[in-house]
């Protein structure tokens, strides 16, 4: 069974908190600062793995967590950093954000790609000492990072895309002109999951898929396209394989014009992309009747007749398939969106906002106010004052007096609340 599309939830590590810690030393008041800052959390790293299928391994293990950094410690001694974790999925897999939709990463052979950064360690109060507060009894808590829900969706990436009806040869065909070994049987959906191989020819080397389960509907979701449309997403170029024997008693002709539909129904790019005809089967009785009513009614599609159970016609189908492929550009990744977060990102994202409610006092709300407030301690004198420094730095106290604020007013910061000292 293949799976090619799961939900999963990912968070990089949290920051450590930095250290209160006081070091005895002779003639240095109250021993002197020494706590050191916290280490920074572990990052989530996606890995693009060639010799993975499928996103089977997720169906069971869903959730992913880097370490969180450790606190510091005395001695000025910074906290170890956690470790990252590292998820290993097949080339070809995209990543979205589940909560935007927005592609965060597609990911390519070798790919490692950071989506989620940990957060950065606190400072110890060492880094608060100065001239004039010498003892500074306050650290700041290391930067907390949300969990974040993502989907995995695998397109597989192809140069080449073999798409027809079931049970008309793509699997055979497939294993004659690469060295992949897929299953194969006579009877319908023997393929369960894309296919994959390497075409060698004398100038070039390319990658064909064999993409199974295309049926009228598909695109509606019937029978197995649904799921398996998505890998002839990156092809450069389709090669329609006929059963042109109709030796099921189906009409090869119906059959092209079908999944022609299908696939101009699911994604009108995918019926525009340059295709060659693979008119298989053509060792059997009828063949050559139905080849004459396809070239009749489609004149200027290229045409290459084989056998892919007898090999006839099979180098042809290579050099078919690599001419057209020199003539076409490269597939492009999918454009990235942006879900990556690092704390730059995170700082340019605080937002603050100043207004009068209803009650009448003014009010602070926002994730900037919530970033300062999470560094203080409101029972420590040190870290109230430095609180009041950042008030001052981030140009909050300046908003507050623009919005009307005087000294001796009740301001409300978040959910606490505070008298105005400008």
């Amino acid at each position: 069974m293949i799976v090619d599309k799961v939900k999963i939830r990912v968070k990089a590590g949290d920051g450590g908190n930095g250290a209160v810690s006081f070091h005895r030393e002779k003639y240095v008041n109250a021993g002197g600062p020494d706590g050191g800052d916290g280490g920074h959390g572990g990052d989530v790293i996606f890995v693009g793995d060639r010799n993975m299928r499928t996103l089977m391994d997720f169906r069971l293990h869903r959730h992913f967590k880097a370490e969180n950094g450790e606190q510091g410690r005395k001695k000025n001694m910074r906290g170890a950093n956690g470790a990252n974790v590292v998820i290993r999925v097949p080339v070809g897999t995209v990543i979205y954000d589940a909560e935007t939709g927005k592609v965060a990463a597609d990911i390519g052979e070798n790919d490692e790609v950071a989506l989620l950064t940990g957060g950065r360690g606190g400072k110890g109060n060492a880094r608060f000492a100065n001239a004039v507060r010498k003892t500074p009894r306050f650290s700041t808590p290391g930067k907390k990072v949300r969990e974040r829900e993502i989907i995995l969706e695998l397109k597989s990436i192809a140069d080449v895309g073999l798409v027809g009806f079931p049970n008309v040869g793509k699997s055979t065909l497939l294993s004659v002109i690469t060295s992949a070994r897929p299953k194969i049987d006579n009877y319908h959906f023997t393929t369960l999951a894309p296919n994959l191989g390497v075409v060698r020819t004398d100038d070039s080397d390319f990658i064909v898929a064999d993409i199974p389960g295309l049926i009228e509907g598909a695109a509606e979701g019937a029978g197995l396209g649904h799921d398996f449309l998505r890998h002839i997403e990156r092809t450069r170029m389709i090669a329609h394989v006929l059963d042109m024997a109709g030796s099921e008693g189906r009409d090869p002709l119906e059959d092209y014009r079908a999944i022609r539909e299908e696939l101009s129904k699911y994604a009108e790019q995918l019926a525009d992309l340059p295709e060659i005809i693979i008119a298989n089967k053509s060792d059997l009785p009828g063949a050559e009747e139905n080849l004459a009513r396809f070239r009749e009614a489609y004149p200027d599609k290229e045409i290459i007749v084989t056998s892919a159970a007898t090999s006839q016609g099979v180098d042809a189908v290579k050099y078919a398939m690599s001419n057209l492929l020199e003539t076409l550009p490269q597939t492009q990744p999918i454009a990235e969106e942006g879900v990556v977060e690092s704390w730059a990102e995170e700082d340019s994202r605080l937002t603050c906002e100043v207004e009068r409610a209803e009650d009448g006092i003014l009010t602070v709300t926002g994730s900037l106010i919530d970033d300062v407030l999470g560094r203080t301690n409101p029972d420590e004198p040190d870290s109230m004052r430095h609180f009041h420094k950042l008030l001052k730095d981030l140009g909050i106290v300046k908003r507050l007096v623009q919005a009307g604020a005087k000294d001796g007013d009740t301001i409300r910061l978040g959910d606490e609340e505070f008298d105005f000292v400008e």
